[in-house]
């Protein structure tokens, strides 16, 4: 079995990691609302109807990657990328000027476990099987975009494996820190890493639609690092800016 280069694996590695980990920490509290509110059994049984649906979706999507050619993946992967990025990196540049409110773990702890009392007195359901519901689309959806993430960071060039092992770490981080916490994870810096993410996600799709296009990137895969550079430059100048007329009214 060939070794993967560091320098080639590390951005794919990291990116899972870090877009990852955003998207479980983002689970983690409403399967952790769910518990609170019901119990273990209905939240972990969503959570792994959840994983089993989304394995059966990753086994289903291996073979057909297979199929597709490869300047065609890498054209439609780096599209795809751009336009989950840069939304990305929007939400956190208006987050960091103040324009939209930062995203609260424990607000959102509390409104999911409003929301599922009050679902289960409108419904007259069982608590347990709306309880496992909302851990099953929690779980469900987040994955589905941490596949995504996975798949794009690393078909392009075969690196689906160390891409699968970034956020394999990120979600066995999460779980081992809410198990020891059990309670929200408020104190993830979580704004500062979709900025990270935003930029990275961006800076692939850029890389990625050029390679599939057949743009010979000066530097191959170091190019990656300029992208991530001149994007990060240009988030956090556009913060500033926004931020600026703010501060000048408050004066």
């Amino acid at each position: 079995m060939e070794l993967i280069p560091l320098g080639v694996s590390a951005p794919a590695v990291s990116a899972a990691f870090a877009a990852s980990l955003v998207e479980v920490v983002e689970a983690f509290t409403i399967v952790l609302a769910v518990a609170t509110l019901r119990g273990w059994r209905p939240a972990v049984a969503g959570t792994l109807a959840a994983l089993g649906a989304l394995g059966l979706l990753v086994v289903a999507l291996g073979p057909l990657l297979d199929r597709v050619p490869l300047h065609l993946l890498q054209l439609t992967i780096g599209v795809l990328l751009l336009l989950f990025g840069m939304g990305w990196l929007r939400k956190a540049v208006l987050r960091s000027a103040g324009i939209i409110p930062l995203h609260d773990e424990n607000a959102a702890f509390a409104a999911e476990t409003l929301h599922l009392a009050e679902e289960a007195r409108r419904r007259h359901a069982s608590l347990a099987w709306i309880a496992g519901l909302a851990a099953f689309k929690a779980v469900l959806l987040e994955g589905l975009e941490v596949v995504f993430i996975v798949i794009a960071v690393g078909a392009g060039r075969g690196l689906l494996g160390p891409a699968a092992l970034g956020a394999l770490a990120a979600c066995i981080a999460v779980l081992a820190v809410g198990a020891l916490v059990h309670r929200p994870l408020s104190q993830v810096p979580e704004n500062t890493l979709k900025f990270g993410v935003g930029v990275m996600l961006s800076a692939f799709g850029v890389f990625w639609t050029g390679e599939g296009l057949g743009i010979a990137w000066p530097g191959q895969d170091w190019a990656l690092l300029v992208f991530a550079a001149l994007l990060l430059a240009t988030g956090l100048a556009t913060a500033t800016l926004l931020r600026r007329p703010a501060l000048e009214i408050t004066r």
